[in-house]
């Protein structure tokens, strides 16, 4: 009877360890997404923010 109790108790200790990990796994992916995105974002507004500033210089540079 124990070894039945204990089979069934690290049956259930791997699939609830499993589950876990399994979430785990898919918050650390979503987290890494949200961070490439936030990158990507930050990189965009950057580049725009250079060619803003060119375009300025460029129209000093006509005014003068």
């Amino acid at each position: 009877m124990v070894k039945v109790a204990t089979y069934f108790a690290m049956t259930l200790g791997a699939f609830v360890f499993w589950q876990t990990m399994d979430k785990v796994h898919v918050w650390i992916a979503l987290h890494q997404d949200e961070k490439q995105e936030r990158l990507e974002r930050e990189m965009e507004v950057k580049r725009y923010r250079e060619e803003l500033l060119q375009e300025q210089a460029r129209q000093r540079k006509a005014e003068a």
